[in-house]
Formats: structure tokens, sequence, C-alpha cells
């Protein structure tokens, strides 16, 4: 896997392929390859940080583990292919950048144009067993995307960090808060969405954004129809 890793990534993550853990950690998901369907698809294990390239990483929000089903997962969190059903977390957030900014809900769950703009929309666990959540929790992802947080917090320039729920606010000693913007709230699962709803996360963001001297995201995604 550490041959798949972005060129931009390579300087601060390349250290971090040659640990004995992540050794492991490609041998566990090859193996789990070989036994039946494991999402994302190789080729788009690491599509957030080739989406995000390092330097133009400005706000980070992570989430927990791929979608598990057939076509959903492709390596961005939150995110779906064009044409696979919006799930019921992105149907949330879409709702509430409707009430928040009035953007019209969108025809699809594609969040690239998020990721080229600078929001690198990572998970905690970067791939998953089919069917089965959480399955590769605990092989060593965590240890990774640490190190992915922790190198966008050793930048000179300033990030948003988006820490969605609990699971996310665990990260939260990673970030140094004197440097960087933390927006922490609900997750924006269907268990905790009424928690979610009107938090105006995405004002919050910009708002940090322009207090670090960075353009505002262009929230709008546009149809595909």
């Amino acid at each position: 896997m550490k041959e798949m890793l972005p060129r931009s990534w390579q300087g601060v993550l390349g250290e971090e392929t040659e640990k004995p853990y992540f050794k492991e950690l490609a041998e566990f998901v090859e193996e789990e390859r070989e036994r039946g369907p494991v999402y994302p698809p190789r080729e788009e294990v690491f599509a957030a940080l080739d989406a995000t390239p390092y330097e133009q990483v400005k706000v980070l929000v992570l989430g927990q583990d791929p979608y598990h089903g057939a076509g959903q997962g492709h390596g961005l969190c939150f995110s779906v292919r064009p044409g696979v059903r919006t799930p019921p977390s992105l149907r949330n957030i879409y709702k509430e950048l409707q009430d928040e900014l009035g953007h019209p809900v969108p025809d699809n769950g594609y969040l690239m144009p998020w990721a080229e703009q600078g929001v690198l929309l990572l998970n905690a666990v970067l791939t998953v067993r089919e069917g089965e959540a959480n399955s590769h929790k605990g092989k060593g992802w965590e240890k990774f995307t640490d190190a992915v947080i922790r190198a966008v917090v050793d930048r000179p320039d300033p990030a948003v960090f988006v820490l969605w729920g609990n699971y996310a606010k665990k990260k939260l000693p990673l970030i140094d808060t004197e440097r960087h913007a933390v927006v922490q709230g609900a997750h924006p699962s269907p268990l905790s969405a009424k928690r979610f709803f009107g938090s105006r996360p995405f004002t919050r963001i910009d708002e940090a954004l322009a207090a670090q001297g960075h353009t505002p995201v262009n929230w709008r995604i546009p149809g595909r129809s």
C-alpha cells in the first residue's frame, strides 16, 4: 500500500509506512481482500489524501470508517460515488447545510468539490469488510491516520479540524488548539441528528478560516442529473 501514497504526503508520512505496524496492516488488508470484498477498492484507499494535497489542507473533517455497502465507500469520509443513494448521515449534513446557508439539497452525495477546495475528508480507519462496519478497527489504521492529523497540526499554516461525535472528539489531544481551530458537535447520524441540527458548523468553519486568513469554502454541491 505504501507505493500508493500520494506524492504530496510522502515526505510527512513516508517513514510511517516503514514501521512494523504498517507492514502488518498492509498484510492484513491484502488477506482480507483475498477472502472477500473490501471497500474502498485498493486504488482508492488513499483517495482523500490524493484529492487534497498536504500543502492545500485548510479543513480536516474526521469520519470513522468507510461505508460498507457495495459501491459506496470511495475513500472520502461521508461521500459516495455519483449515482449511489445519499446515506442518512450525509442527508442530515445536507439538511443542516440547507437550513444554515440556504443551499439546495444536492441530487448526489459526491463530496469531491469540497476535497478539491482543501477539505480533507479523512476516515480514522481507511478500509472495511463488506457488510461489517468497524471490521478493520484496531488493525493499525488509527495509528496511521493519527499521523496524518499530526502532520497537518505540525504545518506552519493553521487549519480547522471538524470533530463530529464522540469518536472524533477523542482526537482533540492531537491538535494544538493554540494555533488551529476546532469545530466540535454532535454526529450527523440519525441517532444524534437532533443535536447536530442547528449547530451551524459550516458558518463556524468559514469564520475560523477567515480568522486564519483563508478563503471560505463553497459548500454548494453541484447537481449531476
